[in-house]
């Protein structure tokens, strides 16, 4: 009996090369199938061997090359055929990666699985545009949502954003304006900050900063596309300083 390969769900982080780990870079390199997401950039998969089979699994909203279902059997096919896969993903393979689903499928087929944990794209947007998370002065509390998710007003999303609370929301482009009238219906105040970070990470990469009444405007006026993550709370509102401090202490190092 053929001994099966082992699959390795990689997390290829926000997009630049030199944010993968260690781990992620080594696979990549060795790795002979790469199974990929649209979200992967030419430098990271320039990163693999000539001879290495890419096979991308691309998704768009409302147009999937390959279904979930199929990507799950691909995976286990593969590997049961003998071949080790690198199934890389934007992001950590774990934060609306669907890397759960994915790990199931193959745990219950009998498929040996590894998880490599990546920079996530709320982690790297947030670093990239200046923007605390968390910080002693204005959030104790950070939550992650989709915007897309199936029954998105019939969702709870009471406690997860106001005052020393920090909401990032993925894939929320498209509903910016159900994602904005649902949680000023659930009593968070109108001028709450917010900001939409667009292609995070990336050379790219627009931060744009409102007000959550006016967060539909903004993503239609400035014409957000995805990739994209909103964030809403008091520390949107605090990034100009962190940046600033940042800017002031590069310019002291360069003066040196």
């Amino acid at each position: 009996m053929q001994k099966s390969g082992t699959i390795y769900l990689v997390g290829a982080g926000p997009g630049p090369v030199d944010l993968l780990t260690l781990r992620a870079a080594r696979l990549i390199e060795n790795a002979r199938l790469i199974v990929h997401d649209g979200l992967i950039g030419p430098d990271i998969l320039g990163l693999a061997r000539p001879d290495a089979r890419l096979v991308s699994v691309a998704k768009q909203r409302a147009r999937h090359t390959m279904p979930q279902e199929e990507i799950n059997a691909l995976l286990i096919r593969e590997a049961r055929a003998g071949h080790d896969v690198v199934r890389l993903k934007g992001g950590d393979p774990f934060i609306f990666g669907r890397g759960g689903e994915e790990a199931e499928d193959a745990r219950a087929a009998g498929v040996p699985v590894e998880i490599i944990p990546g920079i996530s794209a709320a982690n790297g947007a947030a670093a990239a545009s200046g923007i605390a998370l968390t910080h002693r002065d204005a959030s104790s509390i950070v939550s992650f949502v989709a915007g897309q998710c199936k029954g998105l007003s019939e969702q709870d999303w009471s406690g997860l954003a106001g005052k020393g609370r920090t909401l990032v929301i993925y894939m929320g482009v498209s509903t910016a304006a159900a994602i904005a009238d649902k949680l000023m219906a659930d009593g968070l105040a109108p001028d709450m900050p917010v900001a939409v970070i667009e292609n995070a990470a990336r050379p790219e990469m627009r931060v744009l900063r409102g007000l959550l009444a006016a967060l539909p405007d903004l993503v239609e006026r400035e014409a957000v596309k995805s990739p994209a993550l909103i964030v809403i709370g008091e520390v949107t509102a605090r990034a100009d300083i962190a940046l600033a401090a940042i800017a002031q202490s590069a310019k002291e190092q360069a003066a040196q």
